[in-house]
Formats: structure tokens, sequence, C-alpha cells
């Protein structure tokens, strides 16, 4: 009888290929599920389940998804399935900003292109393109982040633009002019003069900026200290364009000051006596004598003419105690212009000062500005210059590049510009105590993002919420000519919501305003209001019409979860506008992520050329790449992606791949009868069991603090060193070779098992598409592991002395393989089963009872009593130990490849062991193997 043994070898078999080939097969797997309509399914399998509501932040509809959209959707995917897998229903719906400048400039820039003048065409016909514009990018980015297989309830998507929104937006609105907060008021504030409205802090970002620095001389006209008289106080600015506005100088009470001639021009100059040698050294005063010294609170009284004194500046400039005066930089002395800041608007408040208008909405100074009519202020910095030089008032010029305010749309500068707005109140109705205490009752990760929020929200002014622009809500507000008060009255609010549910929020601008105050009110008695809400009002009122406008939803949210800058942001909007609205917040939870930037650690941008584009990633190695780049990220920092990254993550990917590959082909043909009890598992799985069980206490606390990249990295490890090389390593001649009775073999298919259960579950939330097709590839191809929970792990599976014991036996087994490795680079063996060791032990350290030569991979071992001799590979771990690694005697065995000298005993079978004899009998007497392999 021959027999072709290599075909009676036990080896895995499985569909699952070694190949992932995701960017074609992830496509067909997401078709697969959109057809059995598995989402669906889910909602199924937990509609009783307690829920767990993450609340979408609005990203902006207009242009493609980049690489910060795909990680912030991605972490929402997986922090939303890791709650799944708990037990959860999950009930996701992404919202959408759409109104705004962004779009409405994107409207202007076609029109601007096309010669064509925005204010001459109707605004109802300007408000349709930017609708069609959002709607247009809405449906682009839909298709987009469903392609990344992103749970959700993707055709139930939510935006601001829909009359629904529209209406409970203004609604919110109606609130806070129902309970007094709204007022118009007048405050400087960030203004665009090339997009000609005010912006929000958050839509306000720094760039480099080249300005002038210029020192400038106030002469002194009017002082208790006659020394002082004809003398100059000195102000330093980036800032020229400001002066023509400018109402006093503030000074520093507790500062000293010092009173200096230069010699050569005879001035007289006063700055602080900090600062004296840093302005000598910018005005290249080399020469100069101190006449007297002076403290701040000398200082009270002082009166100064403007620098254009006698061109139509004609008023006196006093000197005023400010406390945000420094000697940081500058001289110790500040220009106020009240107009132009928000330190200098509270002390001209306090002081009541002129608030002068001086700027209009474009940039261009007022036709009653002195020497100054209808200049650009982004072009006038010279000519002043130019006007002070003339004046005799300009001590020193020169440029700066600092910081400076921009734009984050058109990238333009800003400039402070006091406006009339309207302002919702921090104080009236204890908004800003509301707030704090509502802060201290969220949970915060990080924790020390609490801190950042709470500083914002103590400090921060009346929140603006206008903005002067066509594309957004209007703020419904009827102003009594008479009073200059907003009108209250809940019955016209009412009408106005009515027609905003049917018709939108072009109703405001399409009706007569007597649709709304008839038959109350006379519409020639009031002024209507046609700014728009800021957007951050919008986004900030998205809980109003998402979460409690949906039973499947619930008030407040369990978590908040968007990128760091949202503190200024959304986070804080909507914190705002709840607890103004509802007394505490929308959220139980924030959880906040860094920015994502190059590999480099760079900020991306187009011009720099270090864009990393999602659908390039998917499109080249799939979405599994970057599902896995967000969980093995730290998001509490800034993040960086590039080509070696993610080729780190396509390793990572690769190893856990092969582990499911592996699980997979060695269970094809378990089913539960082969199950052992764990009472009768050899120590080696058991040990494993308590693995799964440490790392199942590590996930729910990684699921519970939304950190996962702990995790994920002690499962890659436990994959690629635990399992792989080292148990499956060991087990891989059991589950080859014994018999599909033998107690070992049925032991360890039943913790690998319990490993693939394990493992698919707790990949399934990461690695969606990888795990559903492992699950499949076992469990047939209508099965999904999405449909699972993460399993129940047997306290009887924690086992801390077992796992104290695998800690000396892995050591031992490390020193084993180390000599077996330089005894291969020496040419004494070829493979460990070529091998048999001798282990000198005299101290009893290696456990006996335990089969080395299966944990070594070798042929035999031999203990010795002994002292190692000199030519021993002496263990690094334990110094008794030592290891002489010689070739197996025997001859080979067909089937198992061990050497042994009980090979070629057995009559029937020479080739083999006994072992393997033993086990090929079985399987021809229960006709376990096919007549071509015995004929062979």
């Amino acid at each position: 009888m021959s027999i072709d043994y290599k075909n009676t070898v036990f080896l895995p078999k499985t569909s699952f290929s070694m190949r992932a080939n995701l960017p074609q097969k992830e496509p067909e797997i997401l078709a697969k599920w959109r057809k059995n309509k598995l989402f669906e399914k889910m909602k199924l399998a937990r509609k009783d389940a307690e829920s767990f509501v993450i609340h979408d932040g609005p990203p902006y509809a207009n242009g493609h998804i980049h690489i910060g959209h795909a990680y912030n959707k991605i972490l929402k995917d997986v922090v939303n399935r890791t709650h799944y897998m708990n037990g959860k229903k999950i009930y996701f719906i992404p919202v959408w900003d759409c109104h705004g400048l962004p779009i409405e400039w994107k409207i202007e820039e076609k029109y601007r292109a096309a010669g064509k003048d925005k204010d001459e065409v109707p605004i109802i016909e300007f408000r349709q393109e930017c609708r069609e514009f959002a709607q247009h990018w809405l449906e682009v980015q839909i298709e987009e982040f469903s392609n990344l297989g992103l749970l959700g309830e993707w055709d139930k998507a939510q935006t601001t633009m829909s009359y629904n929104s529209e209406a409970q937006i203004a609604k919110e609105i109606g609130k806070f002019i129902m309970d007094g907060s709204l007022y118009r008021g007048i405050r400087p504030v960030m203004w665009s003069v090339v997009e000609k409205t005010a912006l929000a802090d958050a839509e306000v970002e720094y760039n480099d900026h080249k300005s002038p620095s210029i020192y400038v001389k106030f002469p002194v006209v009017a002082s208790k200290h006659e020394e002082l008289k004809g003398a100059f106080m000195v102000i330093w600015t980036t800032t020229p364009w400001s002066l023509p506005g400018n109402r006093a100088i503030a000074y520093a009470p507790d500062t000293n000051y010092s009173l200096i001639i230069i010699k050569g021009t005879g001035d007289k100059i006063i700055v602080a006596s900090e600062l004296l040698e840093a302005v000598a050294k910018a005005n290249d005063i080399s020469d100069y004598e101190v006449l007297s010294k002076y403290k701040g609170t000398d200082f009270e009284g002082v009166i100064c003419h403007h620098p254009f004194y006698g061109q139509g500046y004609d008023f006196q400039v006093p000197l005023l105690p400010g406390e945000h005066v420094t000697t940081d930089a500058g001289t110790g002395l500040v220009h106020i212009a009240p107009g132009h800041g928000e330190d200098d608007f509270l002390l001209g408040r306090k002081f009541n000062l002129e608030v002068p208008q001086t700027i209009d909405d474009g940039g261009h100074y007022y036709d009653h500005i002195p020497l100054f009519a209808g200049k650009h202020v982004f072009k006038v910095n010279p000519v002043i210059i130019e006007t002070l030089q003339a004046a005799g008032m300009l001590l020193g010029h020169s440029e700066i590049l600092h910081s400076y305010p921009h734009s984050w749309r058109s990238k333009a500068p800003l400039i402070f510009r006091t406006t009339s707005q309207w302002f919702i109140s921090m104080e009236k109705n204890g908004l800003r105590d509301k707030a704090l205490k509502a802060i201290d009752e969220v949970t915060w990760f990080p924790e020390r993002s609490k801190n950042r929020i709470k500083a914002m929200v103590a400090d921060r002014p009346d929140w603006c919420i206008s903005r002067q622009r066509a594309w957004g809500v209007p703020i419904t507000i009827f102003v009594d000519k008479k009073t200059g008060e907003p009108l209250r009255d809940q019955k016209v609010l009412d009408r106005i919501y009515e027609a905003f549910e049917k018709e939108g929020a072009d109703s405001w601008y399409t009706s007569d305003s007597s649709r709304f105050l008839s038959p109350e009110y006379k519409s020639d008695d009031f002024e209507q209001v046609m700014d728009v809400v800021d957007v951050w009002f919008d986004s900030g009122s998205t809980h109003a019409f998402v979460l409690e406008n949906n039973p499947e939803l619930k008030w407040p949210a369990d978590l908040y979860l968007e990128g760091s800058d949202q503190h200024r942001g959304w986070f804080q909007t909507s914190l705002l506008e709840s607890c103004g609205t509802r007394g505490t917040a929308p959220y139980k939870a924030v959880l906040t992520h860094g920015f994502v930037n190059d590999e480099k650690g760079y900020k991306m941008s187009k011009s720099i050329g270090n864009v990393v584009a999602p659908e390039k990633i998917v499109s080249q190695m799939g979405s599994e790449m970057l599902r896995l780049w967000v969980v093995n990220s730290d998001y509490t920092n800034d993040l960086r992606i590039g080509n070696e990254i993610l080729n780190h993550q396509k390793d990572l990917y690769r190893r856990l791949r092969n582990t499911l590959r592996y699980l997979v082909g060695s269970l094809s043909d378990f089913d539960d009868a082969e199950k052992v009890n764990y009472d009768e598992l050899p120590k080696l799985e058991k040990w494993v069991l308590h693995r799964l069980h440490e790392l199942n206490t590590l996930l729910q606390e990684s699921v519970d603090a939304y950190n996962f990249q702990s995790f994920f990295n002690q499962l890659h490890n436990f994959c690629s060193i635990e399992l792989s090389a080292f148990y499956f390593d060991i087990r891989k001649d059991v589950l080859y070779c014994e018999h599909n009775k033998n107690l070992t073999r049925r032991a360890a298919r039943t913790v690998f098992d319990h490993i693939f259960n394990c493992l698919t579950a707790w990949l399934a939330p990461v690695l969606i598409f990888t795990a559903d097709e492992a699950w499949s590839a076992r469990f047939g191809e209508d099965q999904s592991v999405h449909l699972s929970e993460y399993p129940a792990i047997p306290d009887a599976w924690k086992n801390k002395k077992i796992n104290t014991e695998f800690i000396n036996i892995r050591k031992i087994r490390r020193s084993l393989t180390t000599a077996l490795e330089r005894a291969r680079a020496d040419n004494v063996i070829g493979s460990s089963l070529q091998a048999q060791l001798k282990l000198y032990d005299p101290e009893s350290i290696v456990d006996r009872k335990l089969d080395w030569a299966d944990l070594a991979i070798t042929s035999g071992i031999q203990f010795i009593d002994k002292a190692a001799p000199k030519d021993s590979y002496i263990s690094e771990d334990y110094p008794s130990l030592g290891i002489i690694v010689e070739p197996a005697s025997g001859e080979k065995c067909e089937r198992c490849w061990k050497i042994l000298e009980e090979v070629g005993t057995r009559k029937d079978h020479p080739e083999l062991c006994i072992r393997c004899s033993d086990v090929v009998e079985t399987m021809i007497n229960n006709n376990e193997i096919q007549q071509d392999v015995i004929n062979a």
C-alpha cells in the first residue's frame, strides 16, 4: 500500500485570501450590504436596546471631503460601532451646514468672473443659486462618506437650509427675542472689508502679515506738571489707518515713565522707562538725556492734541488709565481708537469717549473724514505716514512681520470695526453662569479640554449673531422706529415660523412685512431687519431640529465629537444656544481630536502640494487603511499622515489579516461537538484565554474612554507576537498532525474558535470590511459579524497564576530559540525540527512537566542537572541555564518532519514516526482518507 502522506495532514483550508485587494473588494462588500439591507437588520437587532447617540457636527457643503472630514467621520463611526457591539442601539443622522459666507463667496466669484455685480442680482435669485450650489456638494459628500461604509441614515441627512430647519433656527432666535437677551448694540467686531461682514472668532485665522511699525508723537498741551507741557507722548502702532479714529491715550498707572530730551532735535518725549532703550534703538536715538521720571498716575488730567491737529482733528486727546497697557512692547502708552478695538471700545465706554464712525463696510473712509476721505484702509498707510512726517509728528517708522487676523475664507486681512450689530447678552439672563455650570456637568475627553472651553466662556464678550450677508436665516426682528426697540410679540413670530415652514426663509424677502405684522401693527411703524444670523448660530441650533425632532434620537446627545477648534466654534455655540433656551448643555460628553497634518507635521496646503486626499488613499489602498490609521493615532494631539505612515498601517493590516486567515483555515470543519470544557484545557490554552480576558477588559476601558490607540496596539502585538510567533507556531504540529479526536488538538481548536470570535468582533468596528469578510468565509456569505455583539468573556478565564508562569516560559523559550538561531547561522542545523536540545538546568528553573520539544519546535530535548559546559549558550534571563544545540538523531518522519530514532520501526508505515503511523491507521480504519490518496 502506497500513501501520499502529505494529503493526510490537516492543513488549513479557506477561501479567505492572503491578498486583501481592498480597493476592488470593499465596493463589492458594500454593494452586498446594501442589497441585503444590512444596516436595516442591524437596527432591527437592537430595536429594543438602550440607545447611544452621537450628534453630528455639521461639515460644510462646499467641496469634496478632505482628510480631516474622513478622520472625523471614521472616528465617529468607530465609536458608534463599538457601542453597537456592546449591545446599544445606534441611530446616526449626518448633518450639513449649508448657509453662510463660503458658499456666498463662491457665487460672487462666479459673478465677478462674468463681470456681473452681485448687488444687481435679485436676492431671491442669488439665494437660489447658493441653495443649488450647497445641494450639489451635499450630494457629492453624501456619496463620498457613504462609500467609506460609515453607519448612517444618509438618505435622511439633515441640513440647515431645509425649510423645517430654517423655521426651527428662527424659533431659536425668537426665544432670545422674547426673553430680552437679544439686543442691538454698537461694539467692535472682526470685520472683513472684502466680504463686507462681521466674522465670528471661529471664522478667523492668524497668518504672518507685514505691517508698518510707527512711533507717533502726541503734543502735550495741558498738565499739572509744567515740564510736560510741550513734550510729546509717544505711542507705537502697527495700524496707522486707525489714527483718524484716535480719541485718547492709555497709560499703565503703576508703570514708571521717563521724560527725555533728544540731543540734536531738542524734542522732549515720554515713554515707559522699561522700554526707553528699545524705543531709542528702534528710532536711531543715540544721544539723549533723562530729564525726570513719573508714575503713570502722574498723567491724570494730561491733555494732548491729535497728531493731525489743525487739519480737521481739532479736539482734545486725554490720557486715561488702562488696565490692558503693558510694557511687553511698544512705548507703554497706547493709542485708543474706540471704533477699532475691543479694549479701546471698553475704555472709551468707561470714560464716555466718542466712538467715531470712520470706515464703511467696504473699507473706505467716510466722506466726512478729514484728509483721507474715500481712501481704502489697506492702501492708506503710506499716506498717513507721509502726513505724519509733514506735520512733524512721526518719531520713526519701519516694517514688522507679525501674526495678524485673516478671514479663513477670503484669506484677506481683517480690521476691528465698531458697527451696529445684534448681540445675545451673556449676562442679562445669566447665560454665562448657566454655560459655566453646564461645562462642569459635562464629561470632557481629553479632560484638559474642559479648562480650555471654560476659560473661553468665562472671558467671552456678548455673542454677536448678525451678519450683513444674503445667504442665511434672517434675524426675524421688526424694530420700532420710535423707540429703537425690537418688537417682542409671539403672535408675530409664530406667523413668521409658519411661513418659513411652508416656503423657507425666502419668505422673509418675498413677503410684505404686513403679512407678519398685521393686524396688530402697521408696517410703516417698523424697520424690518435684513441681517442674517451667524452660521455658528445655525449649527449651534442643530440639536433643536435634529435631536429633538427625531423620535429615534434623544436629547441631550451622549456625545459631541469634533476637532479641537470647535471649543470656540460648534461646541461653544451649541452650549450657549442650548443654555440660553433650555438651561443646560445639549450633550453629556464632548470628545475633541487634533488637526491632520502631513507626514512632517506641516499644515496641508494645495500650494505646497502636501495634501493627502482620502479618495486617493481609498482607490490605492482601501478605506481600511484609513480606519486603521485612525485607531492607531493619538487623537488628543495633532495627527500626521503620509505614505510612510500609511505603509506602516499596511504592514499592521497584513499581520491582522494573516491572523484571521490562519484562524479561518484552521477552523474549516470545526463544530460545537469538538469543544473542550475549560477544566480540560492544557495550560497553554488556558494562558491564551487569560490573555483574551485581559484584552477584553482593556477594550471595555477603551470604549468607555473613547481611547482606542492602546487597545489596538496591544491587539496587534497579541496577534503578531503572542499568537503567530508563539501559540500558533507551537500548536501547528498538533493541528496538522494529530487526529481530530485528539484532546490537545480539540482543545487548541476550541481556543481558536474563541480567538476568532473575539478578534472578528473586536475588529468589526475598525476593519469593517475585513472582519465581515473573514466571518462570511467561515460561516457563509449570508452571515455578517455586524449582527453580532462583543463575546461575553467568562471570569473563569482570568488566571493570573498561569499568566505569571507563562511570562517565565516565554523567557525560557526565547533563550531556546536564540540558541537555535545561532546554531542555524553556524550551519549546525537547518530548521529547528532538525535539532535536539540539551538543557543544563541544575537549579530546575524549567518546568519539566511541559513538553519543551513542542514549545521549542524541536525533535527532542534532554534535561541535565549539571552546570552548563563552556561551549553552551547561556540564557540572558537565567544565568544558570545553559543550552547546547545538536543535530537530532534518527530519520525524518515524512508526515510531521520531526527527526526521530523511532521512524522506520512500524512495518505498515516505515516512513513515519509512531504518532503519525497511529493517526494514519486510524484515518484508514475510519474511512477518513480518500482512495486516491491511499493509491498514490
